[in-house]
């Protein structure tokens, strides 16, 4: 048993690794600055109940008995915690490079592409768990499914040596990855330049130990060399093609090599993920008729289109998109079903608003309808050393100068007090959980 110690615990990433190596019976501690501001944070209830002790992210946590101290990418390294635990010679590594470490311990599945990651590993760690495969999975999406009092959902440990868990590449791991299968699903802007994640994908395509799954309609990843991959489609031919498509605002029908299909999601995007997932599980023997029968009971991850309220008047949706293609693929499956719908969009960080402010106003000046208007929040802010030198003003000058509806708020609660102008809302972006808690309280406003 190891004694572990997680700086910034309450990170997405950082927090399925911790809830992951506890329940496999390592004794786990961390803290996180977000829960020394906010002790009757909700995630701090949940990991210690999963038996993790949380400290202040003052140093206090760190003494010579622990054997490994993980650091979030997102903590500085000044800070006391990693001072002392450098000082004490505890070793010390960052949350990527752990991560490598474990899944080189499994048979592991690493989901990559710069959109619809989580959705798709916690769908195949789903699927394989009702398959009776034991999987482990570590995500940075919740899977609805798997919370639990003790897990708020991303994770899970079986008793099987699959391992399913996302390759991100916003900080360029993903390239120290060696798994036994990778997916790689689509390739746009998001925290990288389009050809510099391009060759992440080809360099963990090459660590791939055994298959290799492939959007063959992204072009974009037509700018990776990939070797004799396993191609999966909607339009055009391929391994394993979705054919016989039927969207449907709440779900989609299809065939897979003449078999039948029911995906309880909405939207192409989600599609894809499915069709990627029905194409991994094939590929380690798996029958369709046996991923059909159980893809149905699938619901989502947290924050992936989550309706909050949905009946004859109004429609109020939550949803994670935070860079331009996962607006636009959002945008496109709510203007299926309703018309006149107020946006609500929070950028979620300064650095990735100045790299994607070009596509951003691209995205909304293209899908925000004539009776469409857009809310721009205050770009979130998590502490640290972020250059400010950029904000919701710049995305809604070059908004409005293309003739589109919007305005930026400064305080939430002057929406609020104006909900009965609208009668449809989609709340989206990253990182912050109270955007979740706005969509609640609208939907709680207009029922």
């Amino acid at each position: 048993m190891l004694k572990i110690f997680f700086s910034g615990i309450g990170g997405s990433g950082v927090s399925a690794i911790a809830g992951f190596m506890a329940a496999r019976g390592h004794s786990v501690s961390g803290s996180d600055r977000i829960f020394d501001r906010n002790p009757d944070h909700p995630l701090l209830k949940v990991l210690k109940a999963g038996g993790i002790s949380i400290v202040p992210q003052n140093g206090s946590g760190i003494d010579a008995s622990l054997d490994l101290a993980v650091f979030s990418t997102a903590v500085e390294d000044g800070l006391p915690e990693g001072v002392r635990a450098r000082d004490l010679g505890i070793p010390v590594k960052t949350r990527p490079d752990y991560l490598s470490e474990i899944v080189s311990a499994f048979r592991s599945v690493a989901v990559a592409g710069t959109s619809g990651k989580s959705t798709t590993a916690g769908m195949l760690a789903f699927l394989m768990q009702k398959l009776d495969m034991a999987p482990n999975y570590i995500g940075g999406g919740r899977v609805k499914q798997f919370r639990s009092d003790r897990n708020i959902g991303n994770w899970l440990a079986g008793q099987s040596d699959h391992l399913i868990m996302e390759a991100c590449e916003s900080d360029g791991t993903l390239i120290n990855y060696k798994p036994q299968y990778s997916i790689i699903s689509n390739l746009s802007l998001d925290h990288n330049p389009v050809e510099q994640t391009a060759g992440m994908f080809e360099t963990l395509a090459r660590n791939t130990k055994e298959t290799v799954i492939v959007n063959n309609d992204d072009r974009n990843l037509d700018l990776c060399k990939f070797e004799d991959p396993i191609l999966f489609s909607i339009l055009t031919t391929s391994d394993f093609q979705a054919r016989d498509i039927n969207y449907h605002p709440f779900h989609t029908t299809f065939r897979v090599q003449g078999i039948h299909f029911r995906l309880s999601l909405p939207g192409q995007y989600n599609l894809y993920n499915a069709v990627s997932c029905i194409t991994l599980l094939c590929a380690i023997g798996v029958p369709l008729r046996d991923i059909a029968r159980v893809l149905p009971e699938f619901s989502g991850i947290e924050r992936r289109f989550d309706v909050h309220l949905n009946n004859a008047k109004h429609l109020v949706i939550d949803d994670y998109a935070h860079n331009p293609h996962k607006i636009e693929a959002l945008m496109t499956s709510t203007e299926r079903i309703r018309g006149r719908i107020c946006y609500i969009f929070q950028p979620h960080g300064y650095g990735p608003t100045r790299l994607m402010k070009k596509g951003y106003i691209e995205t909304f000046t293209k899908h925000l309808r004539p009776a469409d208007h857009l809310v721009l929040l205050p770009i979130y802010y998590a502490g640290g050393t972020a250059r400010q030198d950029i904000s919701s003003e710049d995305l809604l000058r070059g908004i409005v100068a293309a003739g589109k509806s919007a305005e930026a708020l400064h305080e939430r609660s002057s929406l609020l007090d104006r909900l009965r102008e609208w009668d449809n809302y989609v709340v989206f972006g990253a990182r912050d959980e109270t955007l979740a808690d706005l969509a609640r309280e609208i939907a709680k406003r207009l029922d």
